[in-house]
Formats: structure tokens, sequence, C-alpha cells
């Protein structure tokens, strides 16, 4: 499991330098406050200069004071409630032109995604899929409609998935009922995570299901319980979560299987083709 920064601080604190323990006591204090505060901010509140702040990320092992700070915001996003994450994010935001802010942020979670997301990993749960003998797929509030997406396409390329609804825990355990050993289930959850996928998680693990997880980390609790997972970040932007570096990532995910079929995928949208020209289920632009 994942070390958080607030271990990293307290077991590197006999280390530090006088200027360092002043932000490390500081942090390991505030943390929830300073998670939202550049370098400039911190180094101010603690009486360091900001090239201090800069020196006490690296000396932690993060490669900037911008990964240092993501990783105390990832510690502690599952904790915020919404009040908090709108005053946190508008901290940040003020003075901002916010749409150059908001995707300036999706498109450096997705940069990231690039760079971290294990392509073992990828391959493993390719592997799975394509051998399952049921699919399942979960995913509630803001990720019900990233497990949407995911049983779109896989519904396509395969006969045997299911798309947990949930409206209801019991409803939930019922179109589980026969999950067993073979199975699959595809567990999404992001901060906060989400006790009744939690709940169906370990549900369909005590039954002898495989459990694949896309989840933010390893600190995750989904992580915990999943036999393989994808890791990938998402974004905190006042009220709401951005999920543009998760969605890319299920798009990765569902062409490397398209690639991994091969002829298979071929044959069927061919045939697709055929009902939908058929039946005209798309419109067509008249000639000029």
């Amino acid at each position: 499991m994942a070390k958080s920064v607030l271990h990293t601080i307290e077991s590197n604190m006999s280390t530090f330098s006088k200027g360092q323990k002043l932000i490390a006591n500081y942090i390991l204090e505030n943390y929830d406050t300073a998670a939202f505060m550049t370098a400039s901010k911190l180094g101010k509140m603690v009486h360091v200069s900001e090239s201090t702040v800069v020196r006490f990320a690296s000396e932690l092992g993060y490669d900037g004071y911008p990964s240092m700070q993501r990783a105390l915001q990832e510690m502690i996003r599952s904790k915020l409630t919404s009040l908090q994450r709108i005053k946190a994010s508008n901290d940040q935001l003020t003075g901002q032109d916010v749409l150059s802010a908001v995707m300036q942020s999706d498109m450096e979670t997705i940069r990231m995604a690039i760079e971290e997301v294990d392509r073992n990993e990828l391959a493993r749960v390719v592997d799975k899929l394509t051998h399952a003998r049921h699919i399942y797929i979960l995913g509630v509030r803001s990720s019900s409609f990233l497990a949407g997406y995911l049983n779109f396409y896989l519904h396509l390329l395969f006969e045997n998935v299911t798309l947990v609804q949930s409206n209801a825990a019991g409803e939930i355990f019922e179109q589980l009922f026969r999950i067993g050993p073979g199975d699959v289930i595809i567990g999404i959850s992001f901060p906060r995570y989400s006790k009744v996928t939690l709940n169906t998680i370990k549900f369909a693990a005590d039954r002898g299901a495989d459990v694949v997880a896309i989840t933010d980390s390893e600190l995750s609790p989904l992580y915990q319980m999943a036999g393989a997972a994808l890791l990938v970040r998402s974004e905190m932007i006042s009220f709401i979560d951005s999920m543009a570096a998760p969605l890319s990532l299920l798009n990765a995910l569902i062409v490397d299987i398209g690639v991994q079929m091969n002829r298979d995928i071929s044959k069927t949208f061919a045939e697709l083709e055929g009902i939908w020209d058929a039946y005209s289920v798309f419109g067509k632009m008249d000639d000029e």
C-alpha cells in the first residue's frame, strides 16, 4: 500500500533543516489547508522562502512542489465536504480565466495518465475481460456515466455484459445473485468513494468473482479488493469531479480490446452496419 505524504514527512523529520521542519510541522498540523496553498503562500505562512518549500518537496522524493501538492490533495479528497471543495477550488480559481484553468487541468491529468498508467496491468485487464464468463460493470454517483459509457461499447463487443443499476442497494445484490468464479466485475470509483460500490464489490469478491478496479490510487479502498487495477487521477474542480482522464483511459481500454479481438470485431460491426442501414438508424445528409 502506498504511504501517504504525511507518513513520509513524519519518517524523515529528523533529517530536515530548521526551515524544512517549519514546513513539515505546518503541513502535519494543517494538511487540509496546505494542500491548496501555492509554494509561495506556504513559504510566507511559515516564514521561509519559496525555494525552501520547493526543495522540501524534492527532499521528500517528489519531482516538484505541484507533485507534493497533488499527493496532499489526493489524500484528503475523500474527506472533504462539497462546501470545503468549493472553498478550496474557488481560492485557486480566483482571478483566473476559468475556461483555460479547467481545460488546462484536464489536459494535465491526461498527460499524467499517459506517463503513469501501467501498460502491463492494462494488458492483464484486457485478458481478463476477453476470457470472462460474464462481465459486470458498476459505477455510482459521478462514476455512473463512466460505467454506462463502458457498458455501451463492451455490449457491442461481447454478449455477456451487465451494467449493474444502482437504484437501490437491495436491487444491486439481486442483479449479482448469480455472480461467481469465472466472472469479472469492473468497479469504478473515485473520491469520495461510494460505500454502495465498496460493499457491492466486496460481495462480488466473496462470491469468487474477479475484481477489476478503475480508481485513482493505491490508497483507494477499491484498490485493496482488486485482482487487477487501472489507476488514473480524477481532478477535483469546485463541487465537481473532472473525469477527463478516466474517460480517456476507458477509451484506451475499449480500443485495446478491439485490437485484440481483431477479426471478431470486424464481423460484428459489419453485421451492425447492415442492420443500421436496413432500418435507417442514422439519418443521411441529402446530396447537394
